[in-house]
Formats: C-alpha cells, structure tokens, sequence
C-alpha cells in the first residue's frame, strides 16, 4: 500500500493529501529552524540532568507523606537548572495549568493587595479565579483587588495605561505568554522581558508572574530568563512531553516558591511533603522528551496556519509570522464549521476516534466549548486537540501532537470534515 492510499484508508481524499503537500512543499526552512531549537533545548534539558545527578534512585515510588522523596527533590532541581531559576516546585498534586496559577496567585497575594494584568482579559478559567466572575474561594472574596490593561488595536502594551495602573498596592503582575481563548497574537520571551523591565522600573519590587502555557521550548529562551519572578505551567502540556498523567510546575525566586510550597501543603510543611506515587520515570522522561515533542507541535501548527490561509480563512498567527506558543487560532465563521473542524481532529485520535465532539457547559468557561481530544491522557493538550468556545468570531485553537505526522494527519481529516460538510472547496 503507497503512503496516498494509507492516507485514503484513514479518510482523507486525494485533493484534501494534494493540497496539504503543495503547502508543505514551501516549509523546509521553517521546519529546519524549528529543528535547530529542538536541538538546542534537547541539549539544555539533558544537562539539567547531568548536573543534578539523575540516576535509578529518582524512579522509586514513595507513599504517605513523601519525606525524603529523592527523585522529587531532584526533579525540582532539574527543572530550576533547566529554567535558570532558583527553585521549583514540580508536583502531581497540581491537577491542571489552572491550578498551578492559583497556587501560585494566592500564595503571594494578600488581602489590601492587588493584582494587575498588563495583557488584557485573562483565560476563561482564571475569571473565578480573579473574581472577575463570582467564585467561592476567588482572590477577590478574600480582599484582593483587580485591575487590568487592554492591549492596544495592533496587540502590542499599552505602556501609559500600565505606568498608571501601577500604584501603591500593585503587588502582582501577571503575563499570560498564550493567547488563551482571544486572537490576539502571542507574546515573544523578547516581549515579555521588555514587559517585565517596564513594569519593575515603575516599581521595582512588584513580582511579575509569567503564565507560561503552551510556551515552553518554543523559544531558546524562557521567561524566567528575562526577569520573570515565576513562571507557571501545566505538565500535560509541553514539559511533559506527552508521557507526564498529571502535574504542574512553578519556577521561580526562592521567597516566591517557598510561599508556593506553603500554599499547595500546608505552612510548616512545605516542599518536604508530597509523596510521587510512582509517576517520577513518567516526570523525567517527558521533560526529556518534550523539546522534540514541541517541535513537531509547532510544525502542525504552522501547517495549519499556512494552508487554512490556502482556503481564505484568518489564523493566529498568520502562516510566515514567529510562533511563540504552540497554539494555532483559525477563525472559521460559524459554528458549524468549528464542529467539523474538531470532528477531523477527533476522527484523527487515537483514542476515542469514533467519538463526535459536540459543544457543551465546560466547567470554568463562560461559554459553551467544543473539544476534541483523543488523548492517551485526559485533557493533554501537547497532545493533538482542538478546542473553542461557541461565540463570534467562532475560532477554534488547534495545538499538539505527540509526533509532527500525527498533526499532519489531524490537519488533513479537519479539512476533509470542512470539505464533507460543504463548507470549503478544494
């Protein structure tokens, strides 16, 4: 069987192959580049581990309380090398990015403190958070206050409005790298780190958190490179690498990442509990695996963007532009379209392909949210998935894929789906 008929066998016609390979055909420097980055993180990652001493030990399980869990402390060291900070805190009892971004909010914000984004609106699930929307337990319900910036009409910062934004009670900064649920464009770490300067030189002992979801090694650089005092994400998205269950990470300063620790245990306790329950070979390995594994994420997503842009649609970024995230926003017009579009990436799963996503009340969103996601891991977004919430412009946010032919074939079955509805022609 040739490789066209292997495609046809898994549902994608020859126009739908024909058009995916002239687009292609104009991405071997892009994906050259992209090579290059892996190459440098992959080394990165490994000398992390070399100078912390990985060996055998860190893979033993530990229960109960966790004291004197090796193969955790090590990880956390690991992680700190690899991100140049000066702790870390990497753990399976943070359950999602989300959760990670609480930790880290409320264990250095206090009542009379306020909080400020520079960015804009936050992402759908930090609203209850915040207390932008009402929530048991939100920021706001224990007396911390909220202001943000809009990004100005071309997506860059709005420096005056920050400069006075920024006032007595300013504790908090926090930057979300991603685009989120918005089309506005993703942040470079070059971005960032002029963000971060700005906003220390009008006061220079506020803390600048950096929301680093869907960001990590995309770049040669991280956040926390350039000033950030934290840098928060999820492990089943890039650090994990596809092979992480569960987990979240903050890296950051020593003062912040023990009040972190606090937070997430209990005070008193800190970092000393926290058993690993057998999951450290997973945590290792991913984080080892994840540069490559980002790498053919970020090939899907370009791939997308350049031949959604073929059809006549808008994305974000546009196909020639720098990636700085692996998330890739089409805006398809209706709501019809974005149900065929993760009807494709689902038929393209692995998992639960014979599923038909349909939009639902996803907890913590506003709106209703269609997803696909076929994941060997629940919720897994390094892995091939596609989500969006049903309101105009209808743009749904495709991202992962544990290897680049795997997004390649999820791109392809979107566009069939598009093509099989009527909604496209190619």
């Amino acid at each position: 069987m040739s490789l066209e008929e292997m495609y046809g066998s898994l549902g994608v016609s020859g126009p739908v192959l024909a058009l995916g390979e002239s687009v292609l055909a104009d991405l071997a420097e892009r994906f050259a580049e992209i090579d290059r980055v892996a190459e440098y993180n992959q080394a990165k990652v490994l000398h992390a581990m070399q100078i912390n001493r990985v060996g055998a030990a860190c893979f033993a399980a530990t229960t109960g309380y966790g004291y004197d869990d090796v193969g955790r402390t090590t990880l956390e060291k690991v992680y700190a090398a690899c991100f140049h900070t000066e702790a870390a805190l990497v753990r399976p009892q943070i359950t999602c990015g989300t959760h990670a971004l609480a930790v880290a909010l409320s264990a250095n914000l206090l009542p009379g403190d306020e909080l400020l984004s520079p960015v804009g609106r936050p992402y759908d699930t930090l609203e209850e958070v915040i207390g932008i929307r009402p929530s048991a337990c939100s920021l706001k319900e224990y007396g911390v206050t909220y202001r943000q910036v809009d990004l100005l009409p071309d997506g860059t910062f709005d420096y005056d409005a920050i400069r006075a934004a920024i006032g007595p009670r300013t504790k908090l900064v926090t930057i979300q790298r991603s685009k989120g649920y918005a089309t506005r464009p993703s942040f470079s770490v070059a971005q960032i780190g002029e963000l971060i300067a700005f906003c220390k030189s009008c006061k220079p002992d506020v803390v600048c958190m950096v929301d680093n979801c869907y960001g990590e090694f995309v770049e040669m650089q991280e956040p926390s490179d350039v000033g950030a005092d934290m840098i928060v994400g999820s492990l089943i998205k890039n650090p994990g690498g596809g092979l992480a269950p569960v987990g979240g990470y903050i890296c950051g300063t020593e003062a912040c990442v023990s009040r972190c620790a606090y937070r997430l245990s209990a005070p008193g306790l800190g970092q000393e509990v926290g058993a690993n329950l057998g999951l450290m070979p997973a945590l290792y390995q991913g984080f080892f695996l994840a540069p490559t594994v980002v790498a053919g994420a970020l090939k899907g997503a370009i791939f997308a963007a350049c031949l959604y842009e073929r059809l006549g649609f808008r994305v974000v970024p546009g196909g020639a532009e720098d990636r700085h995230d692996i998330i890739q926003a089409v805006e398809l017009g209706s709501e019809a379209a974005m149900v065929a579009f993760c009807r494709g990436i689902q038929a393209a799963a692995p998992v639960d392909s014979y599923v038909t996503p349909f939009p639902w009340d996803m907890p913590g969103y506003d709106d209703p949210v269609i997803m696909a996601a076929g994941a060997f891991v629940q919720g897994s977004s390094i892995e091939l998935s596609a989500d969006g919430p049903i309101r105009p412009p209808y743009a749904v946010y495709f991202q992962g894929g544990l290897t680049w032919y795997h997004a390649k074939l999820g791109i392809l079955k979107s566009v069939q789906a598009l093509v099989d509805d009527g909604l496209v022609n190619v």
